[in-house]
């Protein structure tokens, strides 16, 4: 009975949470369009997700210690508050008439700072508000979240965003941030975790402590460099694809892609939630990404078709649910919970740190590289594959880092560290 009340707690922050996502996706997505239609340049709007990931990286480490001691209710509201704060002030300067790029970069700083907080806090939560034998349904549902975030999102910011710009967009964000907010304030609890010697300990030693856990853990470390490697292949992706796409094609068509991809991980979300614990959660996870980074890379980059694209969209993503829910119960079953906080934002510095740079790579690349290339060829083996004019370099691109992805997956699933995590 204890732990069916403990569960259903977990479904409240979990509902919740998602709902505040989904609102939170939508922003983002209406200020690439807006930007990428300001300056038609993939690298301007890789800046925006470089701007907000930076601090987050920064500031992993330190918060996550931090995060060891503090209320972890009291952090996700305070950090959600900011986050919240940020979105207003840009639709004040929008609805003012001078909004411009740097005061997104700007904003994005800030949020970025927040989510620092606010990530590893919730990752703790899960874990108090989740009995260890529901890590696999948590897991699951958690990448049915991300799922109908994805599918949802491009379509809801599209549709705000052509009926009433940024204005509407960012009104729906608000409206579901204060449910969250109000939810999470009043009936969502949430326990701490035990650790009686965190009291004698300080900052310096903390971030010793998770460092030290990952050194003593090579296999854990290995996956983590495993999705460090993948984060950046796949930022690279996400740096080409608006430009590829609106280059041909509307903006409309940017967004069925991405909503076919969030179809596509719906339906992962229903298979790892059906399907037996594998008996290596690892390669499971390796062979995800294998089947992901060599369908839809290919398809965007040999396809002139939105319906090929679309194809390629849902087979890219349809195992991306599978792996996040394996990976997130090897994670909880591997890192005890008092210092998860810590190990946690450690992981997310190793983790995540090639995603600002991957950004960057892409727009660069994108923009002064494959482009220009491409722009300077006429009739050539080249463009029988990836065709001409704008929007072929991003072509081009995307099959390189389909030959990275597949590349990354074959290294990494020779380690024996990793592969022998599970036998510990």
């Amino acid at each position: 009975m204890k732990d069916k009340k403990k569960f259903s707690n977990f479904i409240l922050l979990w509902a919740t949470q998602t709902l505040s996502r989904l609102g939170s996706s939508l922003t983002p997505f209406a200020l690439i369009l807006w930007a990428y239609g300001e300056t038609g340049s993939a690298f301007s709007t890789a800046l925006l997700t470089v701007s907000s990931y930076v601090p987050y990286i920064l500031l992993s480490l330190p918060v996550g210690t931090l995060t060891d001691r503090m209320n972890k209710k009291r952090l996700m509201l305070a950090s959600d508050t900011v986050a919240a704060s940020c979105t207003l002030s840009i639709l004040f300067v929008w609805l003012s008439g001078n909004l411009q790029l740097w005061h997104l970069y700007l904003v994005n700083c800030i949020t970025g700072t927040a989510q620092a907080f606010q990530q590893p806090a919730s990752e703790v939560a899960t874990t108090l508000v989740t009995p260890e034998d529901k890590y696999q349904k948590a897991g699951s549902l958690n990448a049915l979240a991300y799922s109908v975030i994805n599918m949802a999102s491009p379509v809801i910011a599209t549709a705000l965003y052509s009926i009433g710009g940024l204005t509407s967009v960012i009104a729906a964000d608000l409206s579901t941030f204060t449910i969250a907010f109000l939810s999470l304030l009043f009936f969502v609890r949430i326990p701490e975790a035990k650790n009686e010697a965190r009291k004698e300990s300080h900052i310096m030693m903390d971030l010793k402590e998770a460092l030290d856990f990952l050194k003593e853990n090579i296999g854990i470390l290995q996956v983590i460099l495993f999705l460090a490697a993948i984060n950046f292949i796949a930022s690279i992706y996400n740096a080409a694809l608006p430009a590829m796409i609106l280059s041909f094609e509307s903006e409309n068509v940017l967004a069925a892609v991405q909503s076919v991809a969030g179809i596509a991980m719906i339906a992962g979300s229903m298979i790892a939630t059906v399907m037996p614990v594998p008996k290596s959660r690892v390669k499971m996870i390796i062979i995800s990404l294998f089947i992901s980074m060599s369908t839809e890379n290919f398809m965007l980059s040999f396809f002139r078709n939105p319906v090929m694209w679309c194809i390629g969209a849902f087979l890219g993503w349809l195992c991306i649910p599978v792996m996040n829910t394996n990976l997130d119960a090897l994670m909880r079953s591997q890192i005890p919970s008092a210092i998860q906080g810590r190990v946690y934002s450690a992981r997310n510095m190793l983790q995540f740190f090639t995603i600002p740079l991957g950004y960057l790579a892409g727009g660069f690349l994108v923009d002064d590289i494959f482009e220009p290339f491409m722009d300077g060829k006429s009739g050539t083996f080249i463009n029988q594959l990836f065709g001409t004019g704008k929007g072929a370099g991003s072509a081009f691109l995307f099959a390189i880092i389909g030959v990275m992805g597949v590349l990354v997956c074959v290294i990494f699933s020779r380690l024996r560290a990793m592969r022998k995590l599970e036998e510990k």
